[in-house]
């Protein structure tokens, strides 16, 4: 069964092109990578192959330098001249199997049309006890524009129309680490709070990161001036400081999954504790159907 088409993913990257070109907006990405760089850096343990897959700029890679061997960028808009760097698409992986210590990847995976698959080609190419590390933004990220963007449509137009992307949610994103056969999956969530001096500054900076709506159910028409203006005025008049600024919040989610290797730590079988819960709390244990006091 083919997997839904949610973004226009030729789009995407003409967009990408194009924010790359005008100076993009770069601070979501570069505390991304940092913070990445964090994280690895308290695994005890060394990567000698790394790929760093779909990030849309160079942070990640800088960040890792000296503290990866080899970090390759897999960029559908790699240039042929740059060195390690490979054109090649999320959804369609040129790797070998098992032929990766580590694959990470900082908002790119948000886009992606067939992501149980893309994870599938990721724990496949990674050796025995790869690990992989990625960012995604969250299904909670700005949730202000989304709910301005619907009330002032549907206040001036009759309707709504998709204007900002199904962000995946934390609970999916476990699950499907697990379905893509990865083992010790975590996933958890970072909270930033950006604010802006108009929503226009806000939007202006979502097509510097080259995420401006690319749903392939995305409205063809301009958008009203009149619709824009009640954005504005509902924005400012429910998601606005003190001091006149309004708030715009993205949602981080960090999942991290490892290759299966034997060495790895397995969780016990059934009935096999030697120690009860009860006694290790220092609390009576009630036994099924007894009621506490009878």
């Amino acid at each position: 069964m083919p997997h839904p088409v949610i973004f226009d993913r030729t789009l995407l990257r003409a967009r990408r092109a194009r924010a790359a070109a005008s100076g993009p907006a770069t601070f979501l990405i570069d505390r991304v990578a940092d913070d990445m760089a964090g994280r690895l850096s308290a695994v005890l343990r060394s990567f000698d192959i790394a790929v760093d897959l779909g990030t849309p700029t160079d942070a990640v890679r800088r960040a890792l330098a000296g503290r990866v061997g080899t970090v390759v960028a897999a960029d559908p808009l790699a240039g042929s001249r740059e060195p390690n760097v490979v054109s090649a698409d999320e959804e369609a992986l040129p790797f070998r199997d098992g032929s990766l210590d580590l694959v990470v990847s900082a908002l790119a995976l948000q886009f992606i049309n067939d992501l149980p698959g893309t994870l599938v080609q990721i724990r496949r190419a990674l050796k025995p006890d790869g690990l992989f590390l990625a960012a995604m933004v969250g299904g909670e990220s700005l949730t202000e524009l989304r709910e301005a963007f619907a009330q002032a449509e549907s206040e001036t137009e009759g309707g709504v129309s998709p204007r900002v992307a199904p962000f995946a949610d934390l609970r999916d994103l476990g699950a499907l680490l697990q379905r893509a056969g990865f083992a010790l999956p975590v996933t958890d969530i970072d909270r930033v709070t950006v604010r802006y001096a108009t929503p226009l500054a806000l939007m202006h900076d979502l097509r510097r990161m080259g995420a401006a709506n690319a749903l392939t159910e995305r409205r063809r028409l301009p958008l009203r001036r009149a619709t824009l203006r009640r954005l504005f005025e509902i924005y400012a008049a429910r998601f606005a400081d003190p001091d006149g600024r309004i708030r715009a919040t993205f949602e981080i989610v960090w999942l991290s999954g490892w290759a299966p290797h034997e060495s790895q730590q397995k969780p016990l079988r059934p009935g096999s504790a030697k120690t009860r819960l009860s006694d290790a709390l220092h609390t009576v244990e009630i036994s099924t159907g007894e009621k506490p006091g009878g």
